[in-house]
């Protein structure tokens, strides 16, 4: 993911946690508070939940994002 949009995600983590965790109804509250505005750690819990690929997965955040 870009830098400019990496910042995007951490200015709007609180905003954006609740909207990851509707959209992978697998997430729990701790990975996302595990993650704590790091967008790659996110994926990376996303995958290990749903067994998506890194790049499914940043498509979908990026219209999250939008």
């Amino acid at each position: 993911m870009e830098d400019a949009s990496k910042l995007k995600w951490e200015g709007r983590w609180d905003q954006v946690k609740g909207k990851a965790r509707e959209m992978w109804g697998e997430l729990t509250d701790d990975d996302v508070d595990v993650a704590e505005g790091n967008v790659e750690q996110l994926i990376g819990k996303i995958k290990e939940r749903t067994g998506e690929t890194a790049e499914t997965i940043r498509e979908r955040l990026s219209r999250l994002s939008d």
